[in-house]
């Protein structure tokens, strides 16, 4: 990757994160939500992924190790 490219994504990435963390301030401002209830949006993701990667951990059988153990 040319490396104009990679600076370039790499500024807008940036940008775009300064966006948002910028409008979700705005938004929490104007809203006057109690502190307590803007960590249940962040807490509800992480449990989603964990419970998303456990179940897939679990059910799927390209990944189970166990059926090539010699017996």
């Amino acid at each position: 990757m040319p490396l104009d490219r990679f600076v370039l994504i790499l500024v807008i990435v940036i940008a775009a994160a300064g966006v948002t963390v910028w409008l979700g301030t705005m938004i929490a401002a104007s809203a006057q939500i109690p502190a307590g209830w803007l960590s249940v949006i962040p807490v509800a993701l992480i449990g989603y992924v964990v419970w998303r990667v456990i179940s897939d951990r679990l059910n799927n059988p390209d990944d189970d190790h166990y059926d090539r153990i010699e017996k």
